[in-house]
């Protein structure tokens, strides 16, 4: 009885102790537990209310796309898919020799205006040669015409007494009158050499017009020359190459994009109720999604000037009875950082996650209004 008794209470005795040594361990566990807990809600309370996130998010780059400014057949291709290029790196050669030709033939039409020219103002100084020509025959005529006209003035009274004849005085007479033909047609001879110069001016003026006119001929021909070769706006790699040598391309034609993957900026769309406290200047946290092991920073550069729904190809339109409110969302702009190592492997088009922190611009009005 006894012995049933002492096995019956050895038997109890570990079921009276298990208990006894899980209330420490359930005691560590709740402290623990509380611990955790009161640690995420001040972090919360500090950092994590503070946070706004949003995981519709990507990369982007200001690419340019590559298109001729003349046509042409493609002669050459200087570079191919992904490589990187400096500014003003040749990347497509197209076919120059008619542009050339017209180059040479703008040439010609100057060299032709320039004689003309030169012929013109040669015509000029032997038609200025012949006006003091005219005029000193104008002015002999001219001093002939008054010496006539005073020998026939004396001679007038002394036919009157008879002291000379009549045929004297018709011959002075005569004298006059030619002096005064002959003035009379110096003077037009002046005037005809006169109109000469001026239409002669006026020829070298209407051909230096021509030359300035062909000139700028000349400098277009330039430029379509020099554009037969296309070159790099900016710096960057090259990507979306369609062009092909032998291919005839028009002014336009899309050949290949550079995208400057040194400048990859973020654009994160952030919900209209999430950019109450948003500034710029403010830090952000990246995770892009093609980099898990990258940490990545960056500081909030500006805001869209509309929602996305503002700049969509058909905008919403509210204004009708079957409304339902959506929250919009708000293109922002952050400017990545990083070494140049870390950001050659950022592409645009990637995922990201943002994390942007609000701290200072949510205790500003708060300290404002505490200084109340």
């Amino acid at each position: 009885m006894s012995s049933s008794s002492t096995a019956g209470s050895g038997a109890t005795v570990p079921a009276e102790i298990a208990p006894s040594r899980r209330r420490p361990l359930l005691l560590v566990i709740a402290i623990g537990a509380v611990v955790a807990a009161v640690a995420y809600g001040v972090h919360w309370w500090t950092v994590g209310r503070f946070m706004e996130s949003t995981d519709d998010a990507y990369l982007k780059a200001d690419s340019v796309t590559v298109a001729p400014k003349v046509g042409g057949y493609v002669t050459d291709v200087y570079v191919v898919a992904n490589q990187h290029v400096k500014r003003d790196d040749p990347l497509v050669r197209l076919d120059q020799r008619q542009y050339q030709a017209a180059l040479d033939q703008a040439q010609a039409a100057i060299d032709g205006r320039q004689a003309d020219i030169q012929r013109v103002e040669a015509d000029m100084l032997q038609q200025q040669a012949q006006l003091a020509q005219a005029r000193a025959q104008a002015e002999v005529s001219r001093l002939n015409l008054a010496h006539a006209r005073d020998a026939y003035e004396r001679y007038v009274p002394l036919a009157v007494t008879g002291a000379t004849t009549d045929e004297h005085l018709g011959d002075l007479r005569t004298t006059r009158d030619q002096a005064a033909a002959n003035l009379a047609a110096s003077l037009a001879a002046v005037n005809a050499v006169q109109g000469q110069l001026k239409a002669s001016q006026a020829q070298a003026a209407q051909s230096r017009a021509q030359v300035k006119a062909a000139e700028a001929t000349l400098r277009e021909n330039h430029l379509d020359v020099n554009d037969t070769v296309v070159r790099a706006a900016i710096d960057g790699r090259v990507g979306d190459s369609t062009v092909q040598v032998g291919q005839l391309v028009q002014p336009g034609t899309r050949l290949m994009t550079v995208v400057p993957t040194q400048d990859v900026y973020l654009v994160a769309n952030f919900k209209e109720t999430q950019i109450a406290h948003m500034r710029a200047g403010q830090p952000a946290t990246l995770h892009v999604d093609a980099l898990p092991d990258a940490d990545l920073h960056g500081v909030v550069e500006s805001f869209s000037p509309g929602t996305g729904a503002q700049f969509a190809l058909l905008p919403a339109e509210n204004a009708t009875g079957n409304f339902t409110k959506i929250v919009q969302r708000v293109p922002v702009r952050i400017r990545v950082q990083g070494d140049a190592a870390l950001r050659d492997r950022l592409l645009p088009g990637l995922s990201v996650t943002v994390d942007v922190d609000t701290r200072g611009a949510a205790s500003a009005p708060a300290s404002a209004a505490s200084r109340g």
